[in-house]
């Protein structure tokens, strides 16, 4: 059984032990040794059988340990993954047996697949995606470092550029292209292009500030 540890100890972090545990009775291969976090106190509250080894800053990568991203925010998993793997952290690419992935799918290093996600005829998922249960149709592309939250929908030859977020059930219409570090809010449908570093929320989705 190889070692992993996963970083992020939040409500993603403790979903990845039951889908971990669920690739493993298909296949054993993981060990997972705990969680590392800089919120020292993340777990308190919940039932785990998995601790807190240490802090995301100070942990030192071992060569006989592999990691799993739980971080959905994409900032923040970039300015985490790069860390650990400037100091030789190897991350894997996780995909469910759940999950639906077309023979000529790409699907990134890093990226993390949960269950019931799809990703269809020549579509591509970026290294560090996180796609959760969400759909990815045929020739869509999903950049590096993107997250699709919960039952988000994807149509053909959809362009998702890198760092965007997207909430839970967000409907994206065929053609449509989301710019680098969008946010799509929770229940929206995208009908038009989406421009980089914007919000947008509603049905159809426009742009909102704060």
């Amino acid at each position: 059984m190889k070692k992993l540890i996963i970083v992020g100890a939040s409500g993603f972090g403790r979903e990845l032990i039951q889908y971990i545990a669920d690739a493993n009775n298909v296949s054993p291969q993981w060990e997972i040794l705990g969680f590392i976090d800089d919120n020292l106190q993340a777990l308190e509250g919940y039932p785990c059988n998995y601790p807190i080894l240490g802090t995301i800053n100070d942990w030192q990568p071992k060569e006989d340990e592999n990691f799993i991203c739980a971080l959905a925010f994409p900032k923040v998993k970039k300015y985490v993954v790069e860390k650990l793997v400037a100091r030789g952290a190897y991350f894997i690419t996780f995909i469910h047996p759940s999950a639906t992935i077309h023979n000529f799918a790409e699907i990134g290093e890093g990226a993390v697949l949960t269950p019931n996600s799809v990703v269809s005829a020549n579509a591509k998922v970026g290294r560090f995606s996180s796609i959760l249960g969400s759909s990815v149709a045929h020739d869509a592309c999903v950049g590096d470092w993107s997250t699709l939250s919960g039952r988000c929908a994807l149509n053909g030859h959809v362009h998702v550029g890198e760092s965007v977020y997207m909430g839970c059930g967000v409907l994206v219409a065929p053609s449509k292209r989301i710019g680098d570090n969008a946010v799509v809010g929770i229940g929206s449908v995208v009908i038009s292009n989406v421009k980089a570093d914007t919000t947008v929320f509603g049905n159809p989705a426009k742009k909102i500030s704060f």
